[in-house]
């Protein structure tokens, strides 16, 4: 079966879309959206498919944007120096332009560039983060750039010298559960020395270390009391036993592994293509692709967690090599963002109730 698949957004695309037979037609049945993420460019992509036959992929331009989260009506992103909050502001069985679903920036709070990564939705509503350039998990305030909320064990002191490269969040009914790290370091970029076999997961509950030996790894996330992530050093879609500690792997992916959903026994993972900076070479990755003969990929896999097989598969290419994060969009097929760039913001005017004066002042 043939896919069409139809892209717009900011600008004419520099990058290119292709799709396994059956994405669209999972997609479609699952009655889910993707949201994906690339701070090499700078884009947030939505996926869904308002047909099987059809997949629809709109874009928009934020500066670095890295993590992002939907819950609700919300969806929550971390850019260069903020984070943002986009509403939905499409009623349900309503459609806008042919959209289910139209995420429109409503609030945004200032953090300076504190190179947030995964971020996460609170049952409040607040966003909450994680701050990689201070080694801890955060939340936005009003008043300053951020105000931490749980920091590392093994850390002594709250500075902006990314000591331990904090970077992963699991939620969990609405709180903060688990975060990774790409090392227990507790000096100024230590964690590159440690890259491979130094990460680790922590319960931010108990603040206690319950794996450890993973080389650096990405996207913890729950789903029915199981704990994934992205063992990315090596390559790995894996489980952690939270009773030993052992990470199980799952599925070799052919790239850096980084970006993970669940749903319905399946893991949605995002692979880039390796970066050739010290950072990010020299992991045990190499070594494996090298062995299978395989090619780094840009791609997005739908991997059975009972079989540890991709069935499914996005290929982004042009000038995309790297995917950052990845969340679901729960009953929507045709989902869109509104951006800043080409004014888009400007022409969608919405009136709120009116408000009284003793009101407005209560508030």
């Amino acid at each position: 079966m043939s896919v069409s698949i139809t892209s717009a957004g900011d600008s004419a695309p520099p990058y290119s879309f292709s799709a396994s037979p059956g994405l669209a037609a999972w997609l479609h049945q699952e009655n889910v959206a993707l949201a994906l993420t690339t701070y090499q460019i700078g884009k947030l992509f939505l996926v869904g498919a308002p047909t099987p036959e059809r997949l629809v992929v709109t874009e928009r331009t934020f500066e670095r944007c890295l993590g992002v989260a939907v819950s609700g009506s919300a969806l929550v992103l971390a850019g260069l120096n903020n984070i943002i909050r986009f509403d939905n502001v499409v009623p349900p069985g309503q459609s806008l332009e042919g959209h289910d679903a139209v995420y429109v920036p409503q609030v945004a709070w200032y953090t300076g560039d504190v190179f947030a990564h995964d971020v996460g939705i609170l049952r409040s509503g607040r966003p909450v983060f994680i701050n990689t350039l201070f080694g801890c998990l955060a939340t936005v305030d009003e008043e300053t750039s951020f105000r931490p909320v749980w920091m590392p064990p093994f850390l002594t002191a709250l500075r902006p010298e990314d000591r331990c490269h904090l970077n992963g969040l699991a939620m969990e009914d609405g709180r903060p559960r688990f975060v990774t790290a790409a090392a227990m370091s507790d000096t100024a970029g230590g964690w590159r020395e440690l890259r491979t076999g130094g990460g680790c997961v922590m319960d931010v509950a108990s603040s206690a270390i319950v794996a450890t030996g993973l080389s650096m790894p990405h996207s913890p996330r729950l789903a029915d009391g199981r704990l994934f992530l992205c063992n990315a050093g090596t390559g790995e879609l894996g489980e952690v036993d939270l009773a030993s500690g052992i990470f199980i792997p799952i599925a070799f992916c052919a790239g850096f592994a980084r970006g993970l959903a669940l749903h319905r026994g399946h893991a949605v993972v995002g692979l880039s293509l390796p970066r050739q900076h010290k950072d990010f070479s020299g992991l045990p990755l190499d070594d494996r692709l090298k062995a299978a003969g395989r090619n780094p990929e840009c791609v997005v896999q739908v991997i059975d967690l009972a079989r540890g097989t991709a069935v499914h598969w996005l290929q982004i290419g042009g000038v995309v090599r790297e995917l950052y994060d990845i969340a679901l969009i729960p009953n929507q097929r045709s989902p869109m963002a509104v951006g800043f760039a080409q004014g888009q913001i400007n022409r969608l005017i919405s009136r709120g109730a009116p408000i009284t004066l003793d009101d407005l002042e209560r508030h």
